[in-house]
């Protein structure tokens, strides 16, 4: 059974691994940096908290970055993605905030996809990013249920 949990130290090979082999599958995306550059990446990111991990028993499948209300990351392994886990990470985010927006790359249509299925909308766009890529911002916002 997979359940999030805080990310720990402990996590930064794997979480640097999920990061690095998506990069390595996908074919618009450079890559910039080494994995040792990657885990110093992912390690100081930890530190800096705000990362929840989908595991399953200690193993991690993915992970999700977000700090006052703006995701940062959120990858899974090629074994974790269309089984829910994204949902459960962005789940965890979307209790903790009653605003989020994160920048995806354009080229990245399953991401942008899925994020709309959340509730998200496409707010704007922009290249200005490491990879000098054409990205769009996405937005989403809790709704308000209360009567008048």
């Amino acid at each position: 059974m997979r359940t999030t949990r805080p990310a720990r130290a402990e996590d930064a090979p794997r979480l640097t691994g999920i990061l690095s082999d998506w990069i390595e599958e996908t074919a618009w995306m450079p890559r910039l940096h080494s994995r040792t550059d990657t885990l110093a990446f992912v390690r100081d990111m930890i530190h800096g908290g705000g990362v929840d991990v989908l595991c399953d028993g200690e193993r991690a499948h993915g992970f999700l970055q977000e700090t006052g209300g703006h995701i940062s990351a959120l990858y899974l392994a090629p074994s974790a993605r269309g089984q829910g886990g994204g949902v459960m990470l962005l789940d965890a985010a979307k209790a903790r905030s009653d605003r989020l927006d994160l920048w995806t790359f354009a080229a990245n249509t399953g991401a942008r996809r899925f994020y709309r299925r959340e509730g998200f909308v496409e707010t704007d766009t922009s290249s200005d990013n490491d990879e000098g890529l054409p990205d769009v911002r996405m937005q989403w916002a809790k709704e308000d249920t209360t009567d008048g």
